[in-house]
């Protein structure tokens, strides 16, 4: 027999803490109180609807949230996870026991078996920790009787006169199975929690948990490999003996392990005591040197008084004495009552420059000293940021480093990092960045804390610089800063919208993808046919395509890729009232005839280019971005011709008339010109031969996850 007394810490509920009180099987396999689910179940719902605060964990005594399952509940949150109509409707139930979120499914507690075994088991231990408490009779008048069997029909416990009561000899309840005193009564048949009043007579070794013949016909289980209850009975339990066996063979290097942990346990108190002593002393030395600095301070500023004191009470005297019959006033009024000349002079000569020097103090009054002390007062910012950091610093954890090709910013800020060793990876990371401003002396971090490693922002001004840097954290031990990063945010705010597949749309020649964010030429089959009737030196015309939204005041950007095979590529606005014009314009602007530069400096070209075009584009092509030839351009057109950034973006400014032509990647703008928005402008595109457009996709709060999972 295996001692009652030596399992305690295996009927002890994960969640309350005490004996288990009718246990639940979660999928997981982990066991918890029927009441503590309930009650975890409420609080983790209101959390939800709170954000995970704190403040909405208060509802039960006996449970708490944990951090980590807070932490849980903000990422769930924080991923959007929604459900419509259509989603099956299922319960997300945080474990105590692994720390993980189990899904019990659309009928939630309902669903869940309870393990009777192991009530039995903590009924068994109660009955021997309590030993002389007495189970009393659930029907003596008081005082009851000490009850002396229970029936496991029933669910209730009597005394022998009580028994003999209610079930009389040749009744029914005479059949009754009793067992002796006990408080717990389990059911002689375990029933199907989804299928009411059905047996469970099979065994699912896919979900390992009992089903009946419902389940495996139509249910949940139809195509699970299933087993019957008395061959999973058999197997599991020959498993078990065996498992439980192998454990009693090696009880000898278990108790060698035991013996083992036991010296790592004061080992480990040792080094934490020795560790506390070396911070300790760490602490000690700054706070000397804070003490020092202090006295040395105070030292300063008591000098200072002393020096000031005596140089304004100085100069009270002295203009104490200007008062009448009192110091020099009354040394001089005295003088003056001298009536031999001779010895007047000799004296009022010296008397008379004090006097001089007096009234001329008086004309232009000035303190002798300052009584403000601005110059002793300490900055002490860095040093309190400094000590903000102060950590735990381990060479063992890896810096982690911002990732600047999978870092976006676009109408939010994704910033993703990664450590360049897999091993001693940090449990959480933190990420800081603060707006860079010439003007500002002193850098305030604002401060964020994520679980994976990347993060999004939402609360960066547009058409500024941010430095950004991170550190992990593995307990109380933290890793270097790692290089700050400066990104750039959008000139303005991100404009929304995707291609137009009504207005004016060649599907012969463009080709839209399902969602309508990338658009490609093909020079297929039917521009062969085409290219009968074009005459030697003109090439084919450009196929437009626009947004299906368009902008009617106000600042906003937007961003593209353009794929590096691309042949010709124009993009840039086109007003409302020209897109009629665009999509019939009978000029074959491609020709040659009507090109830009086509190397002739009398401008007539350019001017006729200006009045001719519908629309306001630059054009790309074979990896290059060409400038417009303007007044304002380079004559040299080597010189007009960049390389095709990988990310491009548009600036329209509706109130000042103007767009620009941007590098999205450092949002550095490439070209910027006028352009007319009398009427609502629209975003535009012109593809011809081989090319492909792709608009930027918008940074959301699963947006790193649902990359990751591709």
């Amino acid at each position: 027999k295996v001692a009652i007394k030596g399992i305690e810490r295996e009927l002890i509920c994960p969640a309350c803490k005490e004996l288990f009180t009718h246990p639940l099987i979660l999928p997981c396999q982990h066991n918890v109180c029927h009441k503590c689910v309930k009650e975890i179940l409420f609080a983790f719902e209101d959390s939800f609807a709170d954000g995970g605060s704190e403040s909405s964990n208060q509802s039960s005594p006996r449970i708490r949230i944990s951090a980590s399952s807070l932490d849980r509940i903000d990422r769930i949150n924080r991923s959007g996870i929604k459900r419509n109509s259509l989603t099956p409707r299922s319960t997300l139930f945080p474990c105590p026991g692994c720390q993980r979120d189990i899904d019990l499914g659309e009928r939630g507690i309902n669903g869940l078996f309870r393990n009777f075994t192991l009530e039995t088991i903590v009924e068994r231990y109660r009955q021997a920790a309590r030993a002389a408490i007495a189970i009393m009779c659930d029907f003596c008048k008081p005082p009851p009787q000490e009850s002396t069997k229970s029936c496991m029909d029933c669910s209730a416990s009597y005394c022998n006169e009580c028994f003999k009561i209610h079930h009389p000899w040749g009744t029914v309840k005479a059949q009754h199975e009793y067992v002796g005193p006990t408080t717990n009564f389990r059911p002689k048949i375990l029933l199907c929690p989804e299928h009411e009043m059905e047996r469970v007579n099979m065994y699912c070794e896919i979900c390992r948990r009992p089903v009946c013949h419902l389940c495996k016909l139509g249910g949940g289980h139809a195509n699970h490999r299933v087993t019957t209850m008395s061959t999973a009975y058999k197997t599991l339990k020959e498993k078990l003996s065996k498992d439980i066996e192998y454990l009693i063979s090696k009880e000898s290097q278990v108790k060698a392990h035991i013996t083992q942990l036991d010296l790592l346990l004061k080992e480990t108190e040792c080094n934490s005591e020795r560790a506390k002593q070396e911070a300790s002393q760490s602490f000690e030395k700054l706070y000397h040197v804070l003490e020092e600095k202090k006295s040395a301070a105070l030292r300063a500023i008591e000098t200072s008084k002393n020096i000031r004191l005596e140089k304004l009470q100085t100069q009270v005297e002295e203009y104490q004495g200007l008062l009448e019959n009192n110091g020099l006033v009354g040394y001089a009024q005295e003088v003056l009552k001298e009536t031999d000349p001779s010895c007047f002079v000799q004296t009022a000569k010296q008397l008379h420059v004090r006097i001089q020097k007096a009234t001329e103090s008086l004309k232009s009054f000035r303190p002798a000293a300052e009584t403000t002390f601005e110059d002793f007062v300490v900055d002490t910012a860095k040093q309190e940021d400094i000590l903000g950091d102060l950590s735990f610093h381990s060479n063992g954890l890896e810096i982690p480093e911002i990732n600047e090709e999978q870092s976006r910013m676009y109408n939010k800020a994704l910033i993703s990092w990664e450590c360049p060793g897999k091993t001693d990876s940090a449990d959480i990371y933190v990420l800081e960045y603060h707006k860079l401003n010439k003007e500002e002396e002193s850098v305030t971090w604002q401060k964020t804390e994520v679980c994976g490693k990347s993060k999004v922002l939402f609360d960066l001004d547009a058409d500024s610089s941010y430095a950004f840097r991170v550190r992990g954290y593995k307990g109380s031990i933290c890793s270097p800063w790692s290089r700050e990063v400066i990104m750039c945010t959008p000139p303005a705010p991100v404009f929304s919208f995707l291609f137009d597949d009504k207005c004016g749309y060649n599907n012969e020649h463009l080709q839209l993808n399902p969602r309508r964010t990338s658009v490609e030429s093909r020079a297929g089959f039917p521009l062969l046919l085409g290219s009968e009737r074009l005459q030697v030196g003109c090439y084919t015309t450009l196929d437009y395509i626009i947004g299906d939204t368009g902008i009617a005041k106000g600042k906003h950007f937007w961003a593209f890729h353009v794929e590096a095979y691309s042949y010709l590529v124009k993009v840039g606005v086109v007003p409302s009232n020209k897109i009629q014009k665009l999509f019939h314009n009978t000029h074959d602007v491609t020709s040659p005839r009507y090109e830009q530069d086509s190397g002739h400096d009398s401008g007539s070209e350019d001017a006729f280019f200006d009045s001719s075009q519908p629309c306001t584009l630059v054009t790309l092509g074979m990896k290059k971005f060409f400038i417009p030839a303007t007044p304002a351009a380079p004559k040299d057109p080597a010189s007009r011709i960049l390389p095709l950034p990988s990310c491009l973006g548009i600036c329209l400014d509706c109130d000042r008339g103007r767009v620009g032509f941007y590098d999205a990647g450092c949002m550095k703008c490439l070209y910027e010109c006028e352009v007319d928005c009398s009427g609502i402008m629209y975003p535009a595109f012109a593809l011809m031969g081989g090319a492909a457009v792709h608009l930027e996709e918008a940074v959301t709060a699963k947006y790193r996850e649902y990359h990751d999972d591709i």
